[in-house]
């Protein structure tokens, strides 16, 4: 019944986009109209709109200047490369930025860019957004044509890495509807937005940049049956899929698979219970550090993944502040050694205990989540064989926050920033970490030091430090996989290179279109 729901659902786009083809004269294969079909997944549809105060530009809405310029942008190796800044620096004790801006820069409606754009959009957001991180900013202000200066509340040496995500918004043309008709300066404007159904996005003909490939984009938003539907009648061009379908052969089409660093791993509340946070079993390193490195990552990406994700170590893998200690092998044997070291004995039914506690936890995973219900699942089997007795249970995102403070729950993280490592493992307000009780003073200091850095690339080491001086060792957390993200592609649409996506299967595909071309 859900099938044939999703086939109805799609009937009519695809009758829409059948007619539109005919109308040009585009073909399935070697079109020449310069432009793609793109389907996306329905959550990737930004409900408040492409306004940069409201989570455009963040998280899956991760973008490079797509419909708004921002001042940087991350390179394929996730450093940072300038965009319409041309000079960024920083003050001596890291309170004050910097940044000169380009002068020849025009938004869509034909007005220049200015600093007061810039120090607007950064004033606004810092106010409105829900989304982002803008406590450590205090305000910005545009000194003369060409510079603005960010004023911080603290040092913040990765205030780069914000930059590549806030795009900047006219002040001239602002107001609480903009997300639905944005004006900005980047590669594309929107044409057309069907609420619910498709965005259509066209080249912007004054892009101060390369001029984009693809003149024209439309991005379809349906479950995954539905985007299967599309590819099978030949209507998209690329389509997200899961790997539940990726063994499925489609002529003229074929398997596009974007490593990623959308991760998924397990909290493991590093404190005894103290009647409102904490885990007795979980509390144990010895225990922790036999779960990560007890843990057959392969097989749970064979089983459950089909084969198409990589093993994770951290939340930062692959990232230029990854420490490659976190990295371990699978060693069931050594695990098996270092619980009865640390005195897990099993019991007369093959579960461990110690001093009369057993090895029993829960594990959650969110109830709407497929996949992550598959990989507790298999969490369960590989830890009955080290003697752990798991429970796997589905809640719902309004209980999974608070339960992690005693349970062991499943999650996804995974962004181009070093502030996911912070939000993970920094203590906050009542001495513990946010997500599950764990503190460490040394970790504290060491990311404490990396955001008060001079500079950029010195915080990497300060990051990497946190991680090994700590992090690795403590095992407050077990990291599983990092889940290839997967598109059917036309055979004849030359995708460009993509860099490592972040967590969220939505419009990072989308980040360079602009340089996609069909073959001749």
């Amino acid at each position: 019944k859900k099938r044939s729901v999703a086939i109805v659902s799609v009937f009519l786009i695809i009758l829409s986009l059948s007619m539109s083809a005919c109308s040009n004269n585009s073909t399935s294969a070697g079109r020449k109209d310069n432009s793609v079909v793109i389907v996306m997944g329905k959550t990737s549809e930004p409900e408040a709109g492409f306004d940069p105060a409201y989570g455009w530009g963040a998280g899956e809405h991760v973008h490079e200047p797509l419909l708004q310029s921002t001042l940087t942008v991350t390179a394929a190796d996730l450093t940072i490369e300038n965009d319409l800044a041309t000079e960024v620096a920083v003050s001596e004790d890291g309170l004050l930025w910097q940044v000169q801006i380009r002068d020849d820069v025009f938004f869509t409606d034909g007005k220049a860019l200015t600093t007061e754009d810039v120090a607007f959009t950064y004033n606004t957001v810092k106010e409105k957004s829900t989304v982002n991180d803008f406590t450590m900013f205090d305000y910005a202000e545009a000194t003369d044509e060409t510079t603005v200066l960010f004023h911080m509340n603290r040092p913040y040496a990765i205030w780069p890495y914000t930059m590549s995500i806030v795009g900047i918004v006219p002040q001239h043309a602002y107001d609480e509807a903009y997300g639905q008709n944005p004006i900005g300066s980047g590669r594309y404007q929107l044409k057309q937005w069907d609420k619910g159904q498709q965005v259509i996005l066209e080249a912007n003909e004054n892009y101060y940049g390369e001029a984009p490939k693809i003149e024209k984009v439309t991005i379809l938003f349906m479950d995954e049956d539905a985007a299967f539907t599309a590819v099978r009648s030949g209507q998209a061009d690329l389509a997200y899929t899961a790997a539940s379908y990726a063994a499925q052969d489609v002529d003229g089409y074929q398997l596009l698979s974007c490593k990623s660093v959308d991760n998924r791993g397990i909290n493991l509340p590093a404190i005894s219970y103290d009647g409102k946070k904490g885990n007795d079993v979980t509390s144990d390193k010895a225990l922790r550090q036999a779960i990560n490195i007890g843990l057959d990552r392969d097989a749970l990406i064979g089983h459950v993944l089909g084969g198409y994700g990589t093993p994770a170590y951290s939340v930062c893998d692959k990232m230029p502040w990854f420490n490659d200690d976190a990295v371990v092998s699978y060693d069931f044997g050594r695990a098996v050694q270092i619980l009865e070291d640390g005195g897990w004995l099993p019991g007369e039914d093959g579960i461990r205990a110690k001093d009369g506690l057993r090895a029993e936890i829960n594990i959650l995973y969110p109830a709407s989540d497929s996949v992550r219900q598959a990989l507790a699942a298999e969490l369960k089997n590989q830890l009955a064989l080290l003697g752990i007795d798991a429970a796997v249970e589905g809640v719902g995102w309004d209980v999974a926050y608070e339960r992690a403070q005693c349970d062991v729950m499943l999650w996804g993280w995974g962004a181009h920033t070093p502030m996911e490592l912070y939000n993970i493992y920094h203590t906050t307000e009542d001495g513990y970490a946010l997500y599950s009780p764990y503190a460490n003073e040394a970790v504290d200091a060491y990311m404490d030091q990396a955001l008060s850095s001079g500079k950029l690339e010195e915080s990497y080491i300060l990051w990497q430090k946190a991680q090994s001086e700590g992090i690795i060792d403590d095992t407050a957390w077990v990291w599983l996989v990092n889940i290839d993200h997967l598109y059917f592609v036309r055979e004849d649409l030359v995708v460009a290179e993509q860099k490592i996506h972040p967590h969220g299967h939505g419009w990072t595909i989308v980040n360079n279109v602009d340089q996609w071309t069909w073959a001749e």
